[in-house]
């Protein structure tokens, strides 16, 4: 299967988020790297990795006993 690489605009538009919130609070505590993205030829962009990204917000909101957290984690009950 191949995988779909976005960049944040792209990734903004499809989760309905602000990219500056995706860069300052998803990143790194909630989508990480290797995992949801990549640093393609160790440079500094980044692409995320749309797959991934879908299959986690999907069992997120499956389980329904979770707690946001103010560093935009969650606590899971």
């Amino acid at each position: 299967m191949a995988a779909t690489y976005l960049t944040t605009e792209e990734l903004a538009e499809r989760i309905k988020y602000d990219q500056r919130t995706i860069r300052e609070r998803l990143k790194d505590s909630v989508l990480l790297e290797g995992v949801h993205y990549i640093r393609p030829f160790g440079g500094r962009k980044i692409l995320y990795i749309w797959e991934r990204i879908e299959e986690d917000m999907s069992k997120c909101s499956l389980n329904s006993f979770t707690i946001p957290m103010a560093n935009g984690g969650v606590c899971h009950g």
